[in-house]
Parts: C-alpha cells; sequence; structure tokens
C-alpha cells in the first residue's frame, strides 16, 4: 500500500547512554552464580564457579542460598539503577537510608508508566496491589513470586541480607581482580563510545548486544548499555521507567585491548556469511522481501537442506532473522558492516568521547 507523507516530522527514536561499574558485575555475578539453569551455557567454565564456591564462607553460600530461592539479584539490579554509585560503601549507605516504603517501590519490577499507582500501592503491602501486579507479570517466570516476597517480606532483614551479600561478593570475587575488570569494562565502554559517534541508536544497541534489534517504542527514551564479562555471552534485558536496559557481554578484542589485531566475533562471522555465492544470493533474495524456505529453495533451485544449512550460518551471524515463520534480512546489519570494518581497522587511533 502507498502512504503519502504529509508530516515533516522524522521517527523518533531513543538516546543510547552507556555506563559501567564493578558493582553492575558484582550484581550480575550473583545473579549468575544463583541461577543454575544458566550456569553450564555461561562462558566461564564449571571450575571456574566451583573455585568460587569454595572460597566463600559458610555465611555467603547461606546469603546465596537466600538469592536463589528469592531471586534478590534483581532488587540489588533495581537499586543500581537509582544513582551514580562511586563504590560499595556508598551503595551500601544508600540502601540503609530508605524507608520501608522507598525499598519496596525500587525494588517492585518496572511494569509500565501507567501502572505506577498500583506499584506504590503494592509497596505499601496493599494486596490488591500486589495481586494485580502478579496478573500483570504471570507471563515472567519469577515475577510473581519475587513481587509477593518484596511487598511482604521483613524490609530490614532485606537491607542486610542485601548489603551482606554484595560485601561478601565484592571481596572475594571483584577485589582480587579488580584492576583487570575495570580495564575490561573501561575499554569495552571507551568502544562503545566512539561508534556512538558513528552509528545511529538502533545500530549502536544492536552492534553492541550482537544483534538485538530494539525498535523505537512508546515511553522508552533512553537505551541504557552496561557492559558485562560475568554473563557472557548473554543480554540481559531490563525496564526501568523512561528506559530500556541492555547488560550487554563485553566483546572479545576488549578482554584483551593490547592486541588490536584480533576482530570482533560477529564481524568475523558476518564475512563469513558472506563469503559464500550461494548465501549472497539469499540476501540478494531477502533485500527484496521476506521469504518462506519454500520460496527460496523454489527460486534457487536447491534443496531445502542445502538452503536451510546457509539460512542457519546466516542467522548465526546476525544477518538474518525469523518473522512470522518468513526469512527476513537484517539490513541493519548490513549497513554497519562497513562501520564494524573501519572500527577494526583504525580502533587503536580512536579517542574517547564523553556523550
Amino acid at each position: 500500500m502507498d502512504v503519502i507523507q504529509t508530516t515533516g516530522r522524522k521517527r523518533e527514536t531513543y538516546e543510547v547512554r552507556i555506563e559501567s561499574s564493578l558493582l553492575w558485575e558484582c550484581a550480575l555475578g550473583i545473579a549468575a552464580i544463583t541461577n543454575k539453569r544458566l550456569l553450564k551455557t555461561l562462558d566461564q567454565p564449571d571450575n571456574y564457579w566451583e573455585r568460587i564456591r569454595q572460597s566463600l564462607s559458610d555465611e555467603m553460600i547461606e546469603q546465596l542460598n537466600f538469592v536463589e530461592k528469592n531471586n534478590t539479584w534483581k532488587a540489588l539490579l533495581q537499586l543500581l539503577h537509582q544513582k551514580s554509585f562511586s563504590d560499595l560503601n556508598t551503595f551500601q549507605t544508600y540502601i540503609d537510608s530508605l524507608t520501608v516504603e522507598e525499598l519496596r517501590f525500587i525494588c517492585i519490577p518496572y511494569v509500565g508508566s501507567k501502572f505506577q499507582e498500583i506499584r506504590s500501592q503494592a509497596s505499601n503491602g496493599d494486596p490488591t496491589a500486589i495481586h494485580e501486579l502478579q496478573s500483570l507479570t504471570k507471563d515472567n517466570i519469577f515475577f510473581p513470586t519475587y513481587i509477593e516476597f518484596i511487598c511482604t517480606y521483613d524490609v530490614q532483614a532485606l537491607k542486610e541480607h542485601l548489603v551482606t551479600v554484595m560485601e561478601g561478593w565484592y571481596q572475594t570475587v571483584i577485589e582480587p581482580t579488580a584492576d583487570n575488570l575495570s580495564s575490561i569494562l573501561k575499554t569495552d565502554t571507551v568502544s562503545k563510545q566512539n561508534m556512538k559517534m558513528k552509528m545511529k541508536s538502533e545500530e549502536l544497541v544492536e552492534w553492541a548486544t550482537g544483534g538485538i534489534s530494539y525498535p523505537p517504542e512508546p515511553n522508552v527514551q533512553n537505551v541504557l548499555l552496561i557492559p558485562q564479562y560475568i554473563y557472557r555471552p548473554w543480554n540481559i534485558e531490563a525496564d526501568i521507567e523512561g528506559t530500556k536496559v541492555f547488560y550487554y557481554p563485553v566483546a572479545n578484542e576488549s578482554i584483551h585491548p593490547g592486541d588490536a589485531y584480533t576482530p570482533g566475533y560477529f564481524l568475523v562471522q558476518k564475512h563469513k556469511a558472506l563469503g559464500d555465492e550461494v548465501r549472497l544470493r539469499i540476501v540478494k533474495l531477502l533485500s527484496e522481501h521476506a521469504r518462506t524456505l519454500q520460496e527460496l529453495t523454489e527460486q534457487l533451485e536447491l534443496g531445502k537442506s542445502t538452503i536451510h544449512h546457509h539460512l542457519k550460518i546466516l542467522r548465526s551471524a546476525r544477518i538474518v532473522e525469523v518473522r512470522d515463520s518468513k526469512y527476513t534480512l537484517k539490513k541493519s546489519s548490513i549497513t554497519a558492516l562497513a562501520k564494524e570494518l573501519e572500527h577494526f581497522l583504525y580502533r587503536e587511533n580512536q579517542v574517547v568521547f564523553d556523550g
């Protein structure tokens, strides 16, 4: 259908911010070790997590068991979003300063601007509001039980737990490697800040996260990118008022910043994926419009298994995705490729952009 454009206003998008902190890494480490379902999928091997567990005190093990039961890592992340904390002591002092209602309100997940009053009522212990929030979040695997826990558990005991588990993890896991970890996070932050000058907001989010397409949506003015090392290779998404958060995995080249000749993982995968005649033909066809596997098979006159194999490679490189049972070209991934290559070739000459 043709559309006659009668407005000169451009499509609104969001502003991207990039922030890094060892406190984020601390909270995400607590989240990682207590998520046994995902633990084996993380970059760090089993023996890494086993060594950490062996180094922890009995009290800390007990605190982590409490995290695993009640998902209080979510409360830590919610609290860390309230302001910029210079160190662990500042964060702990902030937690201690909060009233019962303030702490509960902050820790309850944000579910949308129109539900903020219900969130406030739930933080005051209103059973009807608590039930409504549970109903709104019923599709989330842990939110309903977490909301009930936050709204009913003794706040002073919760404060003591949050302070203790953060302090224990920070001292045992973060401090011994703090300099190296800070360097990795800073290197990745600088890289993303430099690319922010060259890419549109949506391109930057997709590049930083390794392929997540996040189009603008109502009531979201900002996207906050937070680099993390401990939860690689996963991205973690969260929502706070007016902001979408991506805790994204730091790039390989940020882990080895002294080697300017190490290309990013997806830069390599994209070039490999495009270095084949059949796959380039598929990309050309999908640049016209989305197609089914059957349509691609008929157009290219090749077997379904062959086409499926090539599509799998293109999907792994985040060049193609599936929508409504059809294969679609991620055009932003193609248009960003030249910028990614330029970033790799000239990144040692980049300067930090503060903004």
